[in-house]
């Protein structure tokens, strides 16, 4: 998964990953906004669920403490994170600012 993982962040298009568990009630609420989010943004963003729980080194290296947290990458660098659900218009803003 890692060396994948680093593919995929070192793209110029923006990749928003979900660090998400099963078990995780919010988690399973950001699910379908993130669905939207996509629809909407189409190619302009990559988006990508890892779960905490089948990953655990890739949460550890991104001190994910919890769920949900979403990070955004461009060209493989962080350049935004936040913990918790946030709304559609919310996310898409993010990302076209960044």
């Amino acid at each position: 998964m890692k060396s994948s993982f680093n593919t995929i962040i070192n793209s110029k298009t923006p990749v928003l990953v979900d660090f998400f568990a099963d078990w995780c009630g919010p988690c399973k609420m950001l699910a379908p906004i993130l669905k939207e989010v996509k629809e909407e943004l189409g190619d302009d963003v990559k988006i990508v669920k890892i779960d905490v729980d089948k990953n655990q080194p890739l949460a550890a290296k991104y001190q994910v403490r919890g769920v949900p947290t979403m990070l955004l990458f461009k060209n493989g660098k962080q350049v935004w994170r936040q913990s918790g659900v946030l709304q559609k218009n919310d996310i898409i803003n993010i990302i076209q600012s960044n």
